[in-house]
């Protein structure tokens, strides 16, 4: 089969929720797909149903992004070439937090939420930057912006996915390669359940489902947006965030300790 004009989208953690709703959609606007997950059956099962919908090839690669043989295999597929849209969207969430874990826990979650998403990204933009141009999508979360509100082991590593986009935005600014970092809110997905989570539980009006979740989230995209945050009303208050966030830029580094530091030592 010829690839399609649009290219090819690999989708990570795909299977199922956020991931595998991408899938539909960017098979409705005519990618080729690559779908990475741990569960080959739901993999299998996605990619036969897209094939028979949009008529799309569909590729599967059954892998743990924490795993490094299986971390290397999605790396090496994306150096290819052929790639042209990377949604790096596997995550997890932990159940309890920072104190509630073990070792090995943690090293997981950092493993998957920073360490796999940071090395899929390089080497994306990489193989972007050789063939001219691609776009990368980050999946990243409110509790970026709102560490107090709940666990900040999984808040961190989402404020360090827009840490990360924000940054490959500004570098690569001019290179025809695309950078947005989504931010959802609670979205009705099954990692509430993995994390000992009820999502029913919730307040009502609270969660969103995960197709108005991916819609918003292409749209915000379509319009070229470097940060997507679905749930908030009022694109102001982050607006205003941001212009206070740059105005301390030239602020951030000085030769001199600033007054209230030395009226302390004195």
């Amino acid at each position: 089969m010829a690839q399609s004009e649009k290219g090819t989208a690999l989708i990570t953690g795909a299977s199922t929720g956020i991931g595998a709703v991408y899938a539909d959609r960017l098979a409705k606007r005519g990618f080729d797909l690559v779908l990475v997950a741990r569960d080959q059956s739901r993999l299998d099962a996605l990619a036969g149903r897209l094939r028979d919908q949009s008529g799309v090839s569909v590729e599967v690669i059954a892998a743990d992004l924490t795993a490094e043989a299986d971390l290397k295999t999605v790396e090496s597929r994306l150096a290819t070439g052929d790639i042209t849209l990377l949604v790096n969207n596997a995550g997890m969430s932990l159940n309890g937090g920072l104190l509630d874990n073990d070792a090995a826990t943690l090293s997981r979650i950092i493993a998957l939420n920073v360490m796999a998403t940071t090395r899929l990204a390089s080497a994306a933009g990489k193989a972007f930057l050789a063939a001219g141009g691609g776009a990368i999508i980050n999946l990243s979360s409110v509790l970026a912006l709102a560490p107090e509100s709940f666990d900040g082991v999984y808040s961190g590593t989402k404020a360090f996915l827009l840490n990360l986009s924000q940054s490959m935005a500004a570098q690569l600014e001019g290179r025809n390669i695309r950078v947005q970092a989504v931010l959802p809110g609670a979205t009705r997905t099954e990692i509430w359940e993995r994390s000992g989570k009820d999502v029913d539980a919730l307040p009502e009006g609270f969660v969103m489902e995960v197709d108005d979740l991916v819609d918003a989230a292409l749209t915000g995209f379509d319009r070229g947006e470097t940060v997507t945050i679905p749930p908030l009303p009022d694109e102001g208050q982050w607006t205003a965030l941001q212009e206070a966030r740059l105005a301390m830029g030239p602020n951030l580094s000085k030769s001199d300790v600033a007054p209230r530091y030395r009226a302390a030592q004195a």
